[in-house]
């Protein structure tokens, strides 16, 4: 294949992200009145023979505006982060961390689990969960 054609699909992959980032931007409104949540924070899951650990990311969220709980093989975090006051009334010229209310649904492997401890640190809930 030549590389003028892999430099071609190369700077069309680009663009398309770029665009696709672009609209995450423009369609993304955060709502600190909405009751749904507006975003997912993303997770890494790992099982060893003993347990599940699981990191959600939830940079800002203050441990008092979130719950954690295991109900039916799945563990539900949500809650809410606030757009600082100061934001309310900026000119906003780049937002890319999500605000408002948030949930994340994590199905687990099939088995039966115990939540063991859970903390947030650095910006990241780490949870783990016993296998029993």
């Amino acid at each position: 294949m030549p590389s003028r054609h892999i430099n071609h699909m190369w700077v069309e992959a680009c663009e398309l992200l770029s665009q696709a980032e672009r609209l995450q931007q423009q369609f993304f409104r955060p709502s600190p009145v909405a009751r749904q949540p507006t975003w997912e924070p993303p997770i890494d899951l790992f099982e060893t023979a003993e347990s599940i650990y699981l990191t959600v990311a939830l940079p800002g969220v203050d441990p008092e505006r979130m719950e954690v709980y295991l109900s039916n093989g799945v563990i539900v975090v949500n809650g809410i982060r606030p757009l600082p006051r100061f934001a309310q009334a900026a000119h906003i010229h780049r937002m890319e961390l999500p605000y408002g209310h948030f949930e994340r649904r994590i199905p687990l492997p099939a088995g039966q689990y115990e939540l063991n401890s859970h903390r947030l640190q650095h910006g990241c809930l780490q949870l783990k969960l016993h296998k029993l």
